[in-house]
C-alpha cells in the first residue's frame, strides 16, 4: 500500500487520554479505505509520531498524510508536527509528506458541541435564555488560536440561544474557568454550563472539571452542570476523514491571515519568521504517568 495516513495526537500523562485517542484511531481506519493508517504522539506518550512514520515506510508507504489530532492551529501544528514531519521527509526523499490542517471552526463540530452541551441540560431548552454558557478552551501564547474559543462561544450562544456566553481557558491565557464562573455568578445567572472544547479527557479537563465542583461548592444556588468533551462523536470523525480528503482534492490551506509566525500581531511582533522546530523534546515519549511534564 503506497499511500498512508499518521494521525498525530498530543499525547497526555493521563492514561484513559491516551485510550480515548487509540480509540478514536481506531475508528478512523475502517472510514479511511485505501490507506495505510497508523498513529503516535507528539509528546507524553507512545509510540511517537516518528515511530509511527517509519512504521509506515517499512510497509512501503509512498505518500503520507500528516494527520493533526488537535482542534486549532497553534504552536504544536504550526511549529511542532512540521518539524516532525519535515525531518521525516528530509531523511526519506522518496517519500511524499503533506501537513493536513487542523480542524479549526467547523459546522460540524459545533453540531457535535450542541449535542454535548444538550446532554447536560437538566430541564430542558426553554432555560437557556437563563443560562450561562462557558465554552472553555485550552489556552495558548497564539492569540489566533485563543480567539477560536471566544467566536465558538458566540456562535453556540446565538445558535442555541442562551442567555450569555463566556470564553475561558484552562492555562496559559485568561481568564481561567474558575474567574470566568465567579464572574457568571455575579452577573445573577442561576444556571452556567461548562463545556470543554476539547477532543479528549486528561489533566486538564479534570481540572476543569474540578474548578466547576469548587466554585458549585460555594454557591449552592446556582446550579453548575458539566458537559462532555468530543470523544469519538460521529461528526468529529467525519471532520477528520474531510481533512485527509482534503489533501489529495486541493483544499488543504491552513487559514494563515492572523499567525503570528506569518504576520505582525500587536504584542507578538517578534515572533514573525520564528523556526519551526519542535520545543518539547523533553517530555518526549515519556509515557504516562511521568513526574516532569
Amino acid at each position: 500500500m503506497t499511500d498512508a495516513v499518521m494521525i498525530c495526537g498530543h499525547g497526555s500523562r493521563d492514561t484513559r487520554a491516551v485510550e480515548e485517542f487509540n480509540r478514536l484511531a481506531g475508528l478512523l481506519g475502517p472510514r479511511l479505505p485505501g490507506y495505510d493508517v497508523e498513529s503516535g504522539f507528539l509528546e507524553f506518550a507512545r509510540p511517537v509520531i516518528r515511530d509511527g512514520l517509519e512504521a509506515l515506510k517499512k510497509r512501503g508507504a509512498k505518500r503520507i498524510v500528516c494527520l493533526p489530532g488537535m482542534l486549532f492551529a497553534a504552536r504544536h501544528v504550526k511549529n511542532d508536527l512540521p518539524s516532525e514531519a519535515n525531518s521525516f521527509a528530509a531523511d526519506n526523499p522518496g517519500i511524499e509528506v503533506t501537513l493536513a490542517r487542523d480542524l479549526g471552526i467547523e459546522p460540524k463540530l459545533l453540531a457535535a458541541a450542541a449535542e454535548r452541551i444538550g446532554e447536560a441540560e437538566t430541564g430542558g431548552p426553554e432555560d437557556r435564555s437563563q443560562t450561562l454558557l462557558v465554552v472553555v478552551g485550552r489556552g495558548t501564547n497564539d492569540p489566533d488560536a485563543n480567539s477560536n474559543i471566544s467566536k465558538v462561544a458566540r456562535m453556540l450562544w446565538e445558535g442555541m440561544g442562551f442567555g450569555w456566553a463566556e470564553a475561558a481557558y484552562s492555562g496559559v491565557t485568561e481568564p481561567l474557568v474558575d474567574a470566568a464562573l465567579e464572574r457568571g455568578v455575579k452577573m445573577g445567572f442561576r444556571r452556567i454550563i461548562v463545556f470543554p472544547y476539547f477532543l479528549f479527557t486528561g489533566i486538564l479537563v479534570k481540572r476543569i472539571y474540578a474548578w466547576a465542583d469548587e466554585v458549585q461548592a460555594k454557591h449552592p444556588a446556582v446550579e453548575i452542570l458539566k458537559a462532555g468533551y468530543f470523544n469519538d462523536h460521529p461528526l468529529l470523525i467525519d471532520c477528520f476523514v474531510e481533512r485527509v480528503n482534503e489533501v489529495f482534492s486541493g483544499d488543504n490551506a491552513m487559514n494563515c491571515q492572523l499567525c503570528k509566525y506569518r504576520e505582525q500581531i500587536i504584542g507578538y511582533e517578534d515572533d514573525v519568521g520564528a523556526p519551526q522546530q519542535g520545543h518539547h523534546h523533553h517530555v518526549r515519549g515519556i509515557g504516562t504517568g511521568q513526574p516532569n511534564g
